[in-house]
């Protein structure tokens, strides 16, 4: 018997006026695993993670956590489950170090006082334990990272907060082949630690490296979910551009 997946969406469907942006998606999203959701411009890849992330409400489906129906009506609804999103833009502040980035409205206070060195031992722990020691120190304004680097605080900071599933908008986009490699490996470390993790990428080489499973959006609806193992690129690009593939996919599985 299979276990439930952590996240599932069932016969979704998103409107935005008289468009239809989401038609009919189910998804499955087992925790300790990363699926790969792929699609062409305008496939509907960020409604269906703003859905996830609570932004957007569906007109129809439902959304299951755990195997239980939840309402996600705002991004602190699913963070409140665990559901954190790291944006292409990363949403940090160039301004603050990374310490006060990782605990940005959450910071820990001893009376009146922020609590900064048990921050700075959390900050710390955290970017270890994902393997992240090329920033010189945490206190280092996040202005002067590297782009792969502010992706690490971003990760960081949605490890921090005891994430059970992360969201990532094209991680790898504008980066170099050694900063993509320390991200994909970032990404495979997230869901070594049992933590679910969705990627949005365009990159066919990032997603068989990382990727379980392969979900494939064309023109709002979902047109394949399968074992990343059992897919090629040639597969992927077809179902993405045609919603359909001439591989000898009848229909898709979960």
């Amino acid at each position: 018997m299979n276990a439930i997946p952590l996240l599932q969406l069932e016969h979704v469907d998103k409107y935005f006026g008289q468009v239809q942006a989401l038609t009919d998606v189910s998804l499955d999203v087992p925790a300790g695993q990363v699926t790969a959701l792929a699609g062409d411009n305008g496939a509907g890849k960020s409604v269906l993670i703003k859905c996830i992330a609570g932004i957007h409400r569906p007109e129809q489906g439902r959304i299951l956590w755990q195997g239980s129906p939840v309402e996600l009506n705002s991004p602190r609804d699913a963070a409140s489950l665990g559901i954190e999103t790291v944006y292409q833009d990363l949403a940090l502040c160039d301004n603050l170090d990374i310490v006060q980035n990782m605990f940005l409205g959450r910071e820990r206070r001893r009376g009146i006082r922020l609590d900064e060195d048990s921050m700075e031992v959390s900050a710390r722990d955290t970017l270890l334990g994902l393997g992240v020691t090329s920033v010189r120190s945490i206190r280092q304004p996040v202005a002067s990272l590297s782009v792969s680097q502010r992706q690490a605080v971003a990760i960081a900071k949605s490890v921090l907060w005891k994430s059970q599933l992360v969201i990532m908008d094209e991680p790898t986009a504008a980066l170099g082949v050694t900063q993509t490699r320390v991200v994909l490996e970032l990404i495979e470390r997230l869901a070594a630690g049992g933590v679910a993790v969705i990627v949005i990428s365009h990159n066919m080489n990032d997603v068989f490296q990382v990727a379980d499973r392969i979900a494939v959006l064309y023109l709002g609806r979902l047109v394949a979910q399968l074992p990343a193992s059992e897919m090629d690129r040639r597969m992927v690009v077809e179902l993405m551009t045609q919603g359909r593939s001439e591989r000898g996919m009848d229909q898709f599985a979960s």
